[in-house]
């Protein structure tokens, strides 16, 4: 049983790493807000991985929304 915990924290790390290249690779201002948002996921990721990754994958969601559809003006 300890083995699957291990393994389900190797794909948080995965992923957590995945998280980290992705918001380095952002404009300043965008870099700054997310980060510091990456860095509470990796804070609670030490004491409750569950809700670590489901915040880690909101996060994922909003880094894989394209910028441009949250700039664009309404009708």
């Amino acid at each position: 049983m300890a083995a699957d915990h291990r393994l389900e924290d190797d794909a948080l790390a995965r992923r957590l790493r995945e998280a980290h290249r992705r918001v380095r690779l952002l404009p300043a201002a965008d870099r700054e807000r997310l980060g510091r948002r990456f860095l509470a996921i990796c804070d609670l990721a030490k004491r409750d991985p569950g809700r670590a990754a489901a915040r880690l994958e909101s996060l994922m969601t909003l880094l894989d929304t394209p910028r441009d559809a949250e700039n664009t003006h309404g009708d």
